[in-house]
């Protein structure tokens, strides 16, 4: 999902590249697109775009009389400018924005089809698209504090969820924690002044790094390779990776549709974070650091046996012991009635067969045709 660094880049370019300039056509390939029914795509047409913003990852088209275009692209939708009256792409396609001197395209990569146009009249309307998250930008290590320990989350929940912090996800999480190595797992509720201090400066230094170098690729140009893995990230997506700051390879945690990444010496002290798959399954065999998990590699691209686990069997519980039987006294036991013999029915003779009579000559054989 495209997070601040990539929504500030296309906010700066949409408007180089369409503020100031009427809409000369829109075309809506999806039907699962629009989640609004008025104003209707149509209306937008003759409308000059005024003004390009942001509302946490939510990018914002303002046109002429206080209409809003807001585009969320989700995971796999992105933007692309092609010349005027360019065709949509095959499945990809979503919508066309046409202009005279060139179009906007609007596609996604993805069957699910979470990527969403709203278009809301009046201003006032954009508020039901704020989250509130806390703007890291113009956050105070007071404010952060505050913003994070409202409720107590892990660290890396907490500036991935809207509500708390805007505009971050999962990849730049990854990538602010490491440079404030700080364990994704750290309870929000356990950071003192000074973590949440150190946090907020490696997350402004993270992002503002990142926005300047994503700008210096695009240039005058429109972005165009927008994604969460890049080959410059310390640790997102590089699981097995060497680490840059220590060399010792970046580890993961899946979960759901999600991993995160982060180093263990640099991060966790060398503990190795559990996850709800591998480490459920492993249980007592989870190796719990770092340097367990390089033994263990070890031992098996040697060929030798891993050691095995010694436990005391567990003792057998002894045999239930049946219930005594209760029964009174034996000179307190009625004698049992003595049984009359009973005589058997003499089996009847068997009938006899009656004889069956020999046919006679001639009768019941069928007359030969001739």
């Amino acid at each position: 999902m495209p997070e601040l660094p990539d929504i500030a880049i296309y906010v700066e370019r949409l408007a180089a590249f369409t503020r100031g300039h009427a809409l000369t056509g829109v075309r809506i390939a999806s039907p699962f697109l629009v989640r609004t029914i008025a104003p209707a795509p149509a209306e937008l047409v003759g409308r000059r775009v005024t003004e390009v913003g942001r509302l946490g990852k939510r990018l914002i088209l303002s046109f002429d009389g206080d209409v809003h275009a807001v585009i969320h692209l989700m995971i796999a939708g992105r933007l692309r400018w092609r010349p005027p009256g360019a065709k949509l792409p095959g499945r990809l396609g979503q919508a066309a924005f046409d202009f005279a001197h060139g179009t906007l395209l609007f596609t996604e990569a993805s069957k699910q089809k979470r990527a969403s146009l709203h278009l809301v009249a009046g201003r006032a309307g954009l508020a039901d698209f704020d989250r509130g998250g806390l703007d890291l930008f113009a956050a105070t290590p007071a404010t952060f504090l505050a913003a994070l320990t409202a409720d107590n989350h892990t660290i890396k929940r907490a500036l991935t969820d809207p509500t708390i912090i805007d505009g971050v996800g999962n990849a730049y999480s990854d990538e602010i924690l490491h440079a404030a190595r700080m364990s994704p797992f750290r309870q929000t509720r356990q950071l003192t002044a000074a973590d949440a201090a150190g946090l907020l400066t490696a997350a402004q230094t993270c992002l503002a790094d990142w926005t300047a170098r994503l700008r210096a690729e695009v240039g005058d140009g429109f972005p165009e390779e927008v994604t969460a893995f890049r080959p410059e990230m310390a640790v997102h997506g590089k699981y097995g990776q060497p680490c840059p700051r220590c060399g010792a390879p970046v580890q993961r945690i899946k979960y759901a549709d999600n991993e995160c990444n982060y180093c263990a010496p640099c991060q966790t002290d060398g503990r190795l974070l559990a996850d709800r798959g591998l480490s459920r399954l492993l249980k007592a065999d989870w190796p719990k650091t770092l340097a367990a998990l390089e033994e263990r590699r070890a031992t098996v691209r040697s060929g030798a046996p891993p050691p095995t686990r010694l436990t005391p069997p567990a003792p057998i519980p002894p045999a239930p012991t049946p219930p005594a039987r209760l029964t009174p006294p034996a000179s307190t036991l009625p004698a049992p009635p003595a049984a009359a013999p009973v005589a058997s029915p003499a089996s009847p003779p068997p009938a006899p067969v009656p004889a069956t009579p020999a046919p006679r000559s001639g009768v019941g054989k069928k007359p030969r045709r001739r």
